[in-house]
């Protein structure tokens, strides 16, 4: 079924991306941004669905998706709006604390009164549906802003927009949230009450800082070129994450160091979810085994 919907996706943005170049209809803007900005993170969603999560339920993975979409989005952004004011580089760790905690917080609000949801593979699950579902409505925005300009719709920075957070949507909010949905869940007792030891707050401020330095890496790359090259006049763009009138020398740096770090921010995760999902498989192996020894005469 996600093959299906993955193909069949795509071939329908790309209708959609078409039909609004040829004719220059505005009216098609609606249906080409909620086909970029959901598809990847709902193909993901069902694949996680179909692989690991059909006892789950479907109307607790749609819960899940909405709430981290909708009360996910407009939490994060009344709370960065009042709580966060200077423009640094340290901003980004705000935001990363401030996402995080408010995803987590949709999750535990879904799972409210389905208190017999615990254990490592249904958090890895729901987790990342949650984290997809913010993704999807964050990059319907982030398309929209970048549409909407004041001499008219830029089509092409809509489309490079919705490309580029579609192919990075995999390693960015669904799989934090997924990390800390696996942690939190396997804590949750047996009555539902979630709880919150060490591993669990460690786990989050973990994912906050990989979700920080996600966000901040061009910052910190122009920082790392200011300082290779001894050229403490870059110091006042690290905040804005671009370089001025930088040398080609400055630019490969930049490029290098940008690049490089959002590649090992993403490893580090990716190797972070993976030693979790195998836990999950051995402890799952380990139930199944024990299962069978109790049927056996």
């Amino acid at each position: 079924m996600w093959r299906r919907c993955l193909w069949g996706g795509i071939v329908s943005w790309a209708l959609a991306a078409g039909a609004t170049y040829l004719t220059q209809n505005s009216t098609l803007l609606p249906t080409l941004i909620l086909l970029g900005s959901f598809l990847v993170p709902a193909v993901f969603v069902l694949w996680a669905y179909e692989r690991h999560g059909e006892d789950l339920g479907p109307s607790l993975i749609l819960g899940s998706f909405l709430a981290g979409g909708i009360l996910g989005v407009l939490g994060a952004s009344v709370l960065e709006y009042y709580l966060l004011h200077r423009t640094s580089v340290w901003l980004f760790l705000g935001v990363g604390l401030i996402e995080e905690a408010v995803k987590l917080g949709a999750l535990m609000l879904v799972l409210r009164r389905h208190h017999a949801v615990r254990g490592r593979r249904a958090g890895l699950v729901l987790g990342a549906t949650v984290g997809f579902g913010f993704a999807a409505f964050e990059s319907a925005g982030y398309a929209f802003d970048a549409a909407v300009t004041l001499d008219g719709i830029d089509l092409r920075a809509l489309l490079e927009t919705e490309v580029l957070r579609g192919v990075l949507s995999p390693f960015g909010h669904g799989l934090w949230t997924a990390i800390t949905g696996g942690v939190l869940l396997v804590h949750r007792e047996p009555g539902g009450r979630f709880r919150f030891p060490p591993t669990v707050v460690g786990a989050f401020l973990g994912v906050a800082v990989l979700h920080a330095l996600w966000d901040s890496m061009r910052g910190i790359a122009v920082w790392l070129v200011a300082r290779v090259t001894d050229d403490r006049t870059m110091d006042a763009m690290s905040a804005q994450g671009y370089l001025e009138d930088a040398t080609d020398q400055q630019q490969h740096l930049f490029t290098l160091f940008s690049v490089g770090g959002t590649v090992a921010t993403t490893l580090v995760g990716v190797w972070w979810l993976r030693v979790l999902v195998l836990r999950s498989r051995r402890e799952r192996a380990r139930a199944v085994s024990a299962t069978g020894a109790r049927r056996s005469p």
